[in-house]
C-alpha cells in the first residue's frame, strides 16, 4: 500500500494519547524507542493537511491528492475511523512530545498470506532515522501477532531512493518492476517490488545488524 498525513493533541493526558483504541484490537498502539504508532483522529488533521499539503510526498506514493486540504484530511481522518481504508492504519508520532509525523499502514491482500507495507513522513522529518524505525515495529507487529502471514510486500517509486534505503533496511528483497497509478501526477509510474518472508524476518527480528 502507498500512503495517504505541526499539531498534535497536546491537551489529551500521555496515558490516554497511548491508550489504544478499543475497536482496533487487531492493530494495537506500537511504541518503539522514540515514536508511538497510534490510531489518527481529529486533531491531527491541521497537521496532516499541513504535511501531506507536499508535492514532494505526493508524487512518490499513490492514493494522495495533490493539493492536499484539511477537507482531505478530515475525510481520511472519518474514512480510517470507518475502516474505509484498512483496517491498520497508524499515525506516526513521537513519543516525546506526541508531535505528528506522518503515517504508515499494513494493507492485507486478497491471497490473506500477504501484508503490503506503506509508510510517508512530512518533510521535516526525514533523514531521521523515524521512517525505518516505524517500519521496524509495524513489521514486528505484524508478524508475530498474525500466524497465517508468510509476508509483507512494499513498493516505492524507482525514483524514491530514500524509501528505498528503508525498505532494504527492513530486510525486504527485490522482486521486480511494474506501473501503478499516481493520484497526484495523474498517470501510472514505474515502482520497485519488494518481499520479506516470515523466515528471513525471524533471523532479523532483532534488527540489529540492519540499523
Amino acid at each position: 500500500m502507498q500512503g495517504e498525513l505541526l499539531r498534535a493533541s497536546q491537551s489529551r493526558p500521555p496515558e490516554e494519547r497511548l491508550r489504544p483504541d478499543r475497536s482496533r484490537s487487531d492493530c494495537p498502539v506500537l511504541l518503539s524507542q522514540s515514536l508511538v504508532l497510534r490510531a489518527p483522529h481529529e486533531e491531527d488533521i491541521d497537521a496532516l493537511a499541513h504535511l501531506a499539503n507536499n508535492a514532494n510526498i505526493a508524487t512518490m506514493v499513490s492514493r494522495m491528492p495533490h493539493p492536499y486540504t484539511a477537507k482531505d484530511a478530515a475525510d481520511f481522518v472519518r474514512r480510517t475511523k470507518a475502516g474505509e481504508i484498512g483496517k491498520c492504519v497508524y499515525a506516526i508520532t513521537r513519543g516525546d512530545n506526541g508531535a505528528f509525523l506522518g503515517c504508515c499502514a499494513l494493507e492485507p491482500h486478497q491471497d490473506e498470506r500477504t501484508l503490503e507495507i506503506g509508510y510517508w513522513l512530512g518533510e521535516p522529518h526525514w533523514n531521521k532515522g523515524y521512517a525505518t524505525e516505524a517500519a521496524h515495529v509495524l513489521i514486528d507487529m505484524a508478524f508475530r501477532t498474525r500466524n497465517h502471514i508468510d509476508y509483507i510486500d512494499a513498493r516505492c517509486r524507482v525514483t524514491n531512493i530514500a524509501s528505498k534505503r528503508v525498505i532494504q533496511k527492513c530486510g525486504f528483497q527485490f522482486q521486480g518492476t511494474g506501473m501503478i497509478d499516481c493520484m497526484a501526477l495523474g498517470g501510472m509510474v514505474a515502482v520497485e517490488w519488494f518481499r520479506l518472508d516470515r523466515k528471513t524476518w525471524m533471523s532479523l527480528r532483532s534488527w540489529g545488524e540492519l540499523r
